[in-house]
């Protein structure tokens, strides 16, 4: 029998669909989750039970297995290690959903990435720019047509969960991409003001952004996210005003297709929009 590839977070935004591509590949995929009874995988994946942060429970599901996509759960390395260190023990292979920020120094993401390098095995980083799911935290205000936050002119080039789990795919099926670290983006970047804009478009409700100010939103993101997420958040968007986030080719050039537009995901979760 063929060697299955571990998932973890595959019942997250981009795991779900990576599930998916691995089948439909013809792969045989093994699941690490927290609770094989609401995860609600498709038929065929083989279930593991644990907790990602547990060395142990990692080690036990990647035993055996041809490959791994890891998804860390923090904005910080605290407890990377020891999981990365289990993790590559097992498996001869690991694609990492990274970010872009991943070279900054003390960066959590780059610091998971110097453990996964440092384990000798192969590896792909997938530094993505931003999934466009992130767009959804502005669903409950979205219903009432004003958009209230900071950074308006912002411009992202957040990528499609589908792409990411595309280029994933491949990382993990194909030879090419070992060693390499790939910068995952959107087709284009767009002001945060023309997302929220686009967004409304498709789920019919006029919408607008209102410009938040500075002070008001770090007291808000430090109050949801702590302080460290909210100074790091604040000055990112403050540079993307001038500079704005770099567009890659990339799942153009691994995929053979081109890379999937902003637009067509908010077409495909105005479901999500409404029922904020």
């Amino acid at each position: 029998m063929r060697k299955p590839f571990l998932i973890t977070g595959a019942t997250g935004n981009t795991g779900r669909h990576l599930v998916e591509e691995l089948l439909t590949a013809g792969a045989p995929v093994r699941a690490l989750v927290r609770d094989p009874g609401r995860a609600r995988l498709p038929e065929g994946v083989e279930t593991v039970t644990g907790d990602l942060t547990d060395p142990q429970a990692v080690a036990e599901a990647a035993r055996g297995t041809a490959g791994a996509y890891l998804l860390w759960p923090s904005f910080d390395a605290d407890g990377a290690g020891p999981v990365v260190d289990a993790l590559t023990r097992e498996a001869p292979r690991v694609v990492y959903l990274s970010a872009t920020g991943a070279s900054d120094p003390g960066s959590g993401w780059g610091q998971v990435e110097e453990a996964v390098r440092g384990s000798g095995r192969e590896y792909t980083f997938l530094r993505v720019t931003g999934l466009s799911s992130n767009t959804l935290q502005w669903a409950d205000q979205l219903a009432g047509g004003v958009v209230r936050a900071p950074f308006g002119q912002a411009s992202r080039s957040l990528v499609h969960e589908r792409d990411v789990a595309a280029v994933a795919a491949r990382a993990l099926l194909e030879d090419d991409h070992v060693g390499r670290s790939y910068t995952v983006s959107g087709p284009e970047s767009i002001r945060q003001a023309d997302q929220v804009r686009i967004i409304g478009e498709e789920i019919g409700v006029p919408v607008r952004w209102e410009e938040q100010p500075e002070d008001e939103a770090r007291e808000a993101i430090t109050a949801a996210m702590g302080p460290e997420y909210a100074e790091l958040g604040m000055a990112y968007w403050a540079g993307l005003v001038e500079e704005p986030e770099p567009v890659s080719a990339t799942v153009e050039t691994v995929t053979g297709r081109p890379a999937l537009t902003f637009r067509q995901w908010a077409r495909e979760h105005t479901q999500d929009f409404a029922a904020a």
